[in-house]
């Protein structure tokens, strides 16, 4: 096996790093970019949509239950969808960049309280792209609702 694969016996080897990957395929660059930019569209674009959907569907000021169903079952299944489409550019950067599936990074809710252990668990690239999108989602969430977000009080 060694042989075949370049790697002598004996011989260390490391993971590719993600910097590395994308230096020498600007593919990979440009699928992290569209899981990137599918990441937010999946926590910010689907529910404003939806809601937006709902909110032009009604003729009345009277709430009735269909725009609540319409969002109940749209907003999730847009999810669902899109989060499959995000998989799969995954799995599309991991042929692409010959990676396995994971990268090493160690996330703060992974490590021991000890701090005696080795991590045994690793992090793939949309792991690491959807805890930013989802970060960033909660930054845009806190901007609208503290600046943009002039609800008045009844009174």
């Amino acid at each position: 096996m060694g042989a075949e694969s370049g790697i002598q016996p004996g011989e260390p080897t490391e993971e590719r790093s993600i910097a590395r990957a994308v230096a020498e395929k600007p593919a990979a660059l440009f699928l992290i970019l569209l899981m990137a930019i599918g990441s937010v569209f999946l926590w910010l674009c689907i529910p404003v949509g939806w809601v937006w959907i709902a909110s032009h569907v009604v003729k009345t000021t009277q709430p009735t239950l269909g725009p609540y169903l319409l969002i109940l079952v749209g907003v999730p299944l847009s999810m669902f969808v899109v989060g499959k489409l995000l998989y799969r550019l995954n799995h599309v950067y991991e042929r692409l960049t010959g990676r396995t599936s994971e990268v090493k990074m160690q996330l703060p809710w992974h490590r021991s309280l000890r701090g005696e252990r080795t991590p045994n668990r690793r992090t793939t690239v949309l792991e690491f792209v959807m805890i930013w999108s989802v970060s960033l989602a909660l930054v845009c969430f806190a901007v609208w609702f503290f600046f943009f977000a002039h609800a008045r009080l009844p009174g």
